[in-house]
């Protein structure tokens, strides 16, 4: 999901992603990545430069399911802090 929020900003380069999403391992993106191409929501676009440069981007398919998850983020956000409390508070043994 990440992925897609990212690419919903306009086309990136291997790189840049990378740096957008902090915490995830070049091999886990590479793999994720892989996935959305063969899902269709992710078009990854190969430039014969030297050295070559590739560029990822939102299909149409992806465009409609980042709006599909605007909803979702939007009550992450609204609930987030809530959340994060639960998560902080000690566990109580039985």
């Amino acid at each position: 999901m990440l992925i897609l929020w990212t690419l919903h900003g306009g086309p990136k380069r291997f790189g840049e992603l990378k740096r957008s999403l902090d915490g995830v391992s070049e091999k886990m993106l590479i793999q994720h990545l892989r996935e959305l191409e063969r899902d269709e929501a992710v078009h990854r676009e190969v430039q014969q430069v030297v050295p070559p440069k590739v560029e990822y981007s939102l299909t149409e398919f992806g465009a409609a399911l980042v709006e599909a998850l605007r909803p979702l983020g939007a009550w992450g956000c609204e609930h987030k802090t809530r959340m994060e409390s639960i998560r902080n508070e000690p566990t109580q043994a039985n």
